[in-house]
């Protein structure tokens, strides 16, 4: 069995999806939003040690809400969590929103990875600026966006290079389309050892992070833990936040399972990965837009396309990012 790229080879391949980033270099971090062109159904799974979150409770399969307008993923630690504020002041304003009588509630579940210690100035005043980067990153979501050092991903780190914004697609055999966007910070690391190939490097596609495979021969230290801020690690300092998306027409509970399955991309992608003091988060999105329900052995192909596609964005988010001024890491392209 083997996956096919989508046309853009981004999460918005799977339809009823738009992705807005806004950002600021001087702050050193950002926010990106998934729109819902139609309420979709949702999950999540968080399996990292430190997350930080918003109305992840209601995604339960027993929980009552089925569906959700948007998802955020922030900068700024436990401050990005104002941006799905700004999402929702932005939603409202379209009159969009889960119906209780006369109003309509917005409902867009967030999550965040810690970025205050990266160089950026974070001497913000009174407020935080997130609820700001939210909204104007709804204001600017379409189908095409930016990866790589922007939104969410402006400023993460990994052990050893920066990280970033990364999203891929994927196509089964059966033609249902599945997306992954992920802002990866992790404490641990993408790429192998003291060399610039990717641990993601047996799923890529069209050498869409770089072409070099795994290093030959393999490296003696392959399995060398790197991990960020070692001497200084506390919890909540990192965090790989993410969205699984597809098009077909799902349960809850099938969400649910969808999102436990990107995980393994994580594990695939980052050594280590799902960490004490990482706050590794799924999201995932079916929007229905197929008109098509999977039988079983549909479902399984796309819960093995799930784990692929997230590694896949994983290392493309890093390979993506560019250097910025006060950089505390270097970038993939400059990593030696």
């Amino acid at each position: 069995m083997t996956f096919k790229a989508g046309v853009k080879n981004l999460i918005t391949d799977v339809g009823g999806l738009r992705v807005g980033n806004a950002g600021d270099n001087k702050l050193k971090s950002g926010t990106t939003v998934i729109l819902c062109d139609e309420p979709a159904v949702a999950a999540v799974q968080v399996l990292g040690g430190a997350p930080g979150t918003r109305e992840t409770d209601l995604l339960e399969p027993h929980n009552t809400v089925e569906t959700v307008h948007a998802i955020t993923l922030s900068g700024g630690s436990a401050f990005g969590l104002d941006a799905a504020s700004g999402v929702q002041a932005y939603l409202r304003e379209k009159s969009i929103g889960f119906e209780v009588g006369e109003h309509k509630i917005p409902i867009v579940p967030s999550a965040i990875l810690f970025d205050l210690i990266n160089g950026g100035d974070k001497d913000w005043g009174t407020y935080p600026p997130y609820r700001e980067l939210g909204f104007n990153a709804a204001e600017n979501a379409y189908i095409d966006f930016d990866i790589g050092s922007v939104g969410a991903g402006l400023g993460a780190l990994t052990a050893n290079m920066r990280g970033g914004l990364g999203s891929t697609s994927s196509v089964t055999e059966s033609g249902l389309t599945i997306g992954a966007l992920s802002a990866v910070n992790p404490m641990g690391a993408v790429t192998i050892g003291d060399t610039r190939h990717f641990w993601a490097a047996p799923f890529e596609i069209d050498h869409e992070f770089g072409g070099l495979g795994y290093p030959q021969p393999i490296p003696d230290n392959t399995t060398d833990l790197q991990i960020k801020f070692r001497e200084t690690q506390r919890g909540g300092a990192n965090t790989t936040i993410a969205v699984i998306a597809t098009d077909a027409i799902l349960t809850k509970a099938q969400a649910k399972r969808l999102a436990i399955s990107a995980h393994d991309g994580f594990a695939r992608a980052i050594w280590p990965s799902h960490n004490i003091y990482d706050g590794d988060l799924v999201f995932t999105l079916a929007t229905g837009t197929s008109g098509r329900k999977p039988n079983p052995d549909e479902f399984i192909d796309l819960c093995a396309a799930a784990t692929s596609t997230m590694a896949r964005a994983i290392a493309r988010g890093v390979y993506a990012a560019d250097a910025k001024p006060d950089d505390i890491l270097p970038s993939w392209i400059g990593f030696k």
